[in-house]
């Protein structure tokens, strides 16, 4: 696919629901009591992975447009299933699965496809073992093995900060005895999980950087309303800041605190971007934005941030290639643990368009030049959703566009991300 440079990016737009919260819907709404009703759900390669999941738990799942109905069977009713579960591409769902499972009657094997088989999870093990969790995984990675076991509350202190990881623990507590499973968190990471399950019922604390929950007897949701995706967003924010003329709004966004770090920084760089309309809708922040192209300055993202915008920082790096000074990321090793090595893979696809851009160990330093990069390569993405996302809005932004060799790998997370994109180019 060709992605020629852009003269402006111009219009109004909506972006898919939530892939975070959607995934949560599914999974917590498969274990309340009763039907819930999922408005908004954001339909992807990912989210398709979870509702074929729970099918193959037992759930009932019913599916009109971006609507989902879900059959809740109680806290402890998930069925074993058949086959080994085939998680896709969703690290989300593969790691929520583990603690939900944890604690339920059967055996069940959770698997995917070669980019998840190869990510990283015997440290939730573990952390699940110590609550008498039963499972194995094959030398540190899926497939991952559960037998369903009888669960004791712990008290958890993570290492890395990790959204996914404190999920699945939580997801784990609400059916373990003995008191409250607390989770420590080294920084605060995103909350929809909490948000969810107090909704739900489930006596959720927060502490500063701590949550924790007890043993529930049963859940109950009747509507999961999914804002739009900040991720989701993100391509467009960036394309808009960067495309000189630019005049872009978005509308009925998620601008949860903690996923919203791509916003802070980019306003600290100087990125003209309005936010109107603040809203709460199912107990998240929503509201509409406003980005107006402008010229950026350099800056720094700290470890503690890294945590608030760990999907958007390879928009981030084209961002410092373009603004005036030397921007840097720190403490975002994880990056290397996603559906690439995002630091390498980043650095790679942005060097070859003319971005001065260097790895580290934890993150990457980008030496800005405020022009457009010349693109004109051809590059890709590795399968990575992300990466193919930055280099369409390189390739807009650049002076002879981009060369992108596999675009389909946006579908994981942005089916219709091309077309969107297509309808605000000016050219």
């Amino acid at each position: 696919m060709r992605i020629e440079p852009a003269a402006a990016v111009v219009g109004h737009i909506g972006v898919p629901g939530d892939k975070s919260i959607s995934h949560r819907g599914v999974l917590i709404g498969a274990v309340c009591e009763g039907e819930i009703r999922i408005e908004g759900f954001g339909r992807s390669g990912d989210t398709e992975s979870t509702v074929h999941a729970m099918r193959a738990l037992g759930a009932d799942v019913e599916d009109d447009v971006d609507v989902l109905s879900v059959g809740g069977l109680g806290l402890r009713g998930l069925q074993e299933p058949a086959e080994p579960i085939d998680c896709g591409n969703a690290g989300t769902l593969l790691k929520l699965l583990m603690g939900l499972l944890s604690g339920q009657e059967g055996e069940f094997v959770l698997s995917g496809d070669e980019s998840l088989r190869g990510r990283p999870v015997e440290d939730l093990a573990e952390a699940l073992r110590a609550m008498g969790a039963r499972i194995e995984t094959s030398d540190g990675k899926p497939p991952v093995r559960i037998e369903g076991a009888e669960l004791r509350a712990a008290e958890h202190r993570l290492e890395r900060a990790s959204a996914q990881t404190k999920s699945a623990l939580l997801l784990a507590g609400m059916q373990a005895g003995g008191g409250r499973t607390v989770v420590h968190e080294p920084y605060f990471t995103r909350d929809h999980t909490e948000t969810m399950l107090r909704a739900a019922g489930a006596p959720v604390r927060r502490s500063g950087r701590s949550v924790s929950i007890s043993q529930v007897e049963s859940l109950r949701l009747d509507t999961v309303q999914v804002p739009g995706d900040i991720s989701s967003a993100a391509p467009f924010l960036a394309a808009s800041t960067l495309v000189p003329g630019s005049g872009l709004s978005i509308h009925g966004v998620g601008v949860n605190p903690f996923r919203a770090g791509l916003l802070d920084v980019l306003v600290r760089m100087g990125a003209r971007i309005s936010i109107f309309d603040r809203r709460r809708a199912g107990g998240e922040a929503v509201a509409d934005l406003e980005s107006r192209s402008a010229a950026l300055i350099a800056t720094t993202v700290r470890k503690a941030e890294v945590p608030r915008m760990i999907d958007e920082l390879p928009l981030f790096a084209l961002a410092g290639g373009m603004a005036r000074g030397e921007s840097l990321v720190r403490g975002a090793a994880q990056l290397r643990e996603k559906e690439t090595d995002r630091i390498e893979t980043v650095t790679n696809v942005l060097r070859s368009l003319g971005v001065r851009i260097t790895a580290s160990e934890d993150g990457f330093r980008v030496r800005g030049v405020p022009t457009r990069p010349k693109g004109g390569g051809a590059v890709s993405s590795g399968g990575d959703h992300r990466i193919a996302m930055l280099a369409a809005v390189a390739g807009l932004a650049s002076r002879e566009g981009v060369e992108l060799q596999d675009p389909e790998s946006v579908a994981v997370s942005f089916p219709g991300f091309f077309d969107l994109l297509e309808s605000v180019i000016q050219r």
